[in-house]
């Protein structure tokens, strides 16, 4: 077994550096896994335990812990990916004798499906931004697109110019692990995009940046900034509970599916790797369905 008094920070360092060079995974994901093994470091550090020697009894009460604090669902979800890869890579690595993640299991009890917008919702967050300004016509694209075409934020802010098939109405995204994939856009959004590049951009592209979506200062947006600005235009909606990154995305995979797409589509439109990942929303589909269902029939 390797030395045992390498720190927590430095296990940590090279497990993300086997994350990024061997498994070749994205920045994004890197920052998530590096995120939750964070909050581990930190639970151990408090009640004095090694990393390496904790117990499966250790782990499980950190994460009730975490889900007493608040944390949603999807996130415990997450966090037991995250420990579980954590600790399969140390004892593969020969850094800890036995895995106490090893029989870690996410609840069903922690299991939600993602929430979605309705249509006509959706058309009320898409009419917010001011189009007569610059800055309002721009957010109309960026809004269009990401329900247009079900594009990640990470995926939004990425996009280049050269990315952009407007004649033959589409994008090429890099998702997730760099994969390259072509999605459609329709009409609107063809409209919007269009607008912003002719008479919106050109004016801001100070330093001939090749991302499409800049700010007034010509620089290009972060995750963070598209969600400040979705979240003001939920708000303005009126759809205070409802607005995350993702809400977009949801709304898009769930109103293809109940307009009549096969799974198999929809996957490929959202770059889901496996199939079981795009399944959620025929759960979200159904239970939508059971809710029209119960409301509007007499003998429901």
């Amino acid at each position: 077994m390797k030395d045992k008094t390498e720190s927590a920070e430095s296990l940590l360092k090279i497990y993300c550096d086997y994350l990024t060079v061997e498994r070749g995974l994205s920045p994004n994901t890197v920052s998530s896994y590096t995120f939750d093994i964070e909050k581990l470091l930190g639970y151990c550090s408090s009640q004095k335990k090694n990393l390496t020697r904790v117990k499966e009894a250790d782990l499980v009460n950190f994460l009730h812990l975490q889900a007493q604090a608040g944390l949603s669902a999807r996130s415990l979800a997450r966090l037991v990916s995250s420990i579980k890869s954590f600790y399969r890579f140390l004892q593969l690595e020969n850094y800890t004798g036995a895995n106490p993640a090893s029989r870690l299991n996410s609840p069903a009890l922690w299991f939600s499906l993602p929430q979605v917008l309705t249509e006509e919702e959706v058309v009320k967050l898409l009419e917010q931004p001011d189009i007569s300004q610059p800055q309002g016509l721009r957010d109309r694209a960026m809004l269009e697109i990401l329900y247009g075409s079900g594009l990640r934020v990470s995926e939004l802010v990425k996009l280049e110019l050269k990315d952009i098939r407007l004649k033959e109405g589409f994008v090429v995204c890099k998702g997730k692990g760099n994969k390259e994939r072509i999605v459609p856009i329709g009409r609107q959004a063809i409209h919007w995009l269009n607008t912003y590049l002719q008479d919106i951009r050109p004016g801001w592209d100070k330093k001939g940046s090749s991302v499409v979506f800049l700010t007034r200062r010509g620089s290009g947006f972060t995750r963070q900034g598209v969600w400040k600005q979705l979240k003001a235009y939920g708000q303005r909606a009126g759809l205070f509970d409802k607005i995350h990154p993702h809400i977009l995305r949801h709304s898009f995979a769930t109103h293809l599916l109940e307009h009549g797409a096969d799974l198999r589509s929809v996957q490929m439109l959202l770059g889901h790797s496996q199939i079981t990942t795009t399944q959620i929303y025929t759960h979200v589909s159904r239970e939508r369905l059971r809710k029209i269902y119960d409301r509007y029939h007499p003998r429901a």
